[in-house]
């Protein structure tokens, strides 16, 4: 059967502000737990909050940057339950007149294909503790335990219309979000630290069909490779079910990575059941029109317009701009290199190839790359003089992601630099063409198309005898002449 997947997300961003949303306690992550809140964060008799001026900044950046509506005026409500890291009863968050209204967003997919996907809205509200199931505590081990640091710290929450169609396309769309959060430094962004969360709301129907199946809510993946494989394996659960004759439950359910599948959390709730109602503590926020336009002309360079400047200025191909603007920090660092090498174009294959696999290997984000932009572009301008091959290129790199040194120090050291010396080479060239008997008399009496593909051969032969530091185009050349010269 033809099934059809529907997904919408909740993107929880957290906001990169130094004191909380409704109090000056500190946002400070690592801290040691229960040291950052305070009365107010607690919601301790005879406190009062009082809005962060800087986030509110923040969601209205955020609001522009995906061409959304910006409610000019928006208002706080208490969403009340229970839970033991919520130590108000209540999280303030917004429900009907929320900061940004409806907007869109353009996500690029690995098929070169793009997509627009709807924002619904994204409101501000107040983060919940964390629920510590896994530490071990002086009392011993198997409890659990609350830190409250992170209550109070300001969220935007991103919702979209339920318009992707696959585990891909919301990996895409959560990794543009990223992307725009981090370009206006308004999140780190950083899911290993809980700075970035994601619910994901699945459901599927059959193809063709315009009303939607009963979804779920897999609630709190913190990485773009376990939203891919939760929203997968959910869908699978899902039509079994379906195929089976069985009906699916609108739930909450909890991904486990580990097992590679959803278990049942609770029931899902719904509105009534939080028993929303206007914080009496909280007045409705007024933006003026001279606010909104102010930040709309602070806003940097965006991925888009970036990507879009990368192809024109430096001839990039739209798969490589789009891959080296998905982060604010790579697009700085190809900068660099580009500008300093001249060589836009091998700038992008060493940081796509080399470099990503690098960071890839040791688990490592751009900022902490041991290769430098600068070392990148020295490396990549004795590439270019002819100093060193490529094949060398690629040891003088791992020289100097060991530490080593710069690209020079590494030639210089290793004794690496490239043999351009005509002479040298058609010594070289003359002992492997008087080594190989054989293989000059099959070249001989070989088709003149294929002698080409035959010159692999000799060539190999050379440059495992100059130590892989012999010119090619120079062996190539004077192989070809030395050779036709036998015919």
């Amino acid at each position: 059967m033809g099934w059809e997947i529907v997904i919408g997300l909740e993107v929880h961003v957290q906001l990169s502000t130094k004191s909380k949303l409704f109090s000056g306690a500190s946002t400070r992550f690592g801290a040691e737990p229960n040291t950052q809140a305070c009365a107010i964060d607690l919601a301790m008799p005879g406190t009062l909050p009082v809005p962060n001026e800087e986030a509110f900044r923040y969601a209205v950046m955020f609001g522009l940057a995906m061409n959304a509506e910006i409610g000019r005026r928006s208002v706080f409500e208490r969403k009340n339950y229970f839970y033991p890291d919520l130590p108000k009863g209540y999280q303030t968050t917004q429900l009907a007149e929320p900061i940004v209204g409806a907007g869109e967003v353009e996500i690029h997919l690995e098929d070169g294909s793009s997509k627009m996907v709807r924002l619904h809205h994204a409101h501000l509200e107040e983060d919940a503790g964390k629920s510590l199931h896994e530490a071990v505590f002086e009392s011993g081990h198997g409890m659990s335990g609350i830190d409250l640091n992170r209550a109070g710290t300001p969220l935007i929450e991103i919702v979209s219309e339920p318009d992707m169609r696959s585990a891909a396309e919301a990996v895409a769309y959560l990794k543009k979000i990223h992307s725009i959060v981090t370009y206006l430094g308004i999140s780190d962004g950083d899911m290993s630290q809980g700075s970035m969360r994601c619910d994901a709301n699945v459901s599927v129907r059959l193809k063709g069909e315009e009303k939607l199946g009963t979804r779920t809510e897999l609630k709190n993946i913190n990485s773009f490779r376990f939203v891919e494989r939760a929203i997968k394996v959910e869908a699978e659960r899902q039509i079994d079910i379906l195929e089976d004759g069985g009906s699916i439950v609108q739930e909450t359910r909890l991904y486990d990575a580990d097992k590679n599948e959803t278990r049942s959390m609770r029931s899902k709730e719904v509105a009534n059941d939080y028993r929303y109602f206007p914080c009496p503590d909280l007045l409705p926020v007024i933006l003026s029109d001279d606010y909104v336009e102010k930040l709309r002309g602070e806003l940097p360079e965006l991925p888009d317009a970036k990507a879009a400047r990368f192809q024109g200025d430096y001839k990039l191909s739209a798969y490589d701009a789009d891959q080296l603007t998905q982060e604010r920090a790579i697009a700085d660092y190809f900068e660099t290199v580009a500008k300093e090498s001249g060589e836009p174009k091998l700038a992008a294959n060493w940081i796509t190839g080399e470099l990503a696999a690098l960071l890839n290997r040791e688990e490592l984000s751009i900022a902490r790359s041991p290769v430098s932009a600068e070392q990148l572009a020295g490396l990549i301008l004795r590439i270019k003089d002819n100093t060193i091959s490529g094949k060398i290129a690629k040891q003088v790199f791992e020289a100097i992601a060991e530490g080593e040194g710069d690209a020079d120090t590494v030639i210089e050291q290793r004794g690496l630099k490239q043999v351009s010396d005509t002479g040298a080479i058609e010594q070289l060239v003359d002992q492997v063409i008087a080594a190989s008997a054989a293989q000059v008399e099959n070249y001989r009496n070989a088709d003149e198309a294929k002698r080409p593909k035959m010159m692999g051969y000799f060539v190999g032969q050379i440059m495992k005898a100059s130590k892989g530091q012999a010119n090619p185009q120079m062996i190539n050349e004077i192989l070809k002449e030395k050779l036709d010269a036998l015919l």
